[in-house]
């Protein structure tokens, strides 16, 4: 619990109480992608709630990773907010696995270099 102490976690409610299960359970879901990355520095989640919606698209659920490079950005819906959570740690784990597997490809591309000057002979 330590290493994490660099990392932020903002949790908001639009039309919705925050309740403090529904921020630990937010919180103990999130600690699954600080694990993984460890390049990140804050991850906002907004959750939302429009009683005039239908009942399937209910819930939305809003992450933004702060990190260095480009930064990420997840919306899902669901009927449940607790599903709509977990729905958003899938998919934003998912962003960060394919990034990953993006910068290893690209670090271990092979590159060549072409050189036009002439080097002197070695005497």
């Amino acid at each position: 619990m330590n290493r994490q102490n660099h990392h932020e976690l903002i949790v908001s409610g639009i039309h919705l109480e925050l309740t403090p299960s529904l921020k630990t359970f937010v919180q103990e879901k999130m600690e699954r992608l600080f694990r993984h990355e460890e390049n990140i520095i804050r991850i906002r989640v907004e959750l939302e709630s429009d009683p005039k919606e239908a009942v399937a698209t209910r819930f939305k659920a809003k992450g933004h990773i702060a990190i260095h490079g480009p930064d990420m950005n997840a919306a899902v819906e669901a009927d449940e907010c607790h599903k709509a959570v977990a729905l958003l740690v899938d998919k934003l784990d998912r962003m960060l696995a394919r990034r990953h597997q993006l910068k290893r490809a690209k670090r271990h591309q092979a590159t060549s270099v072409n050189l036009d000057t002439e080097f002197p002979q070695a005497v």
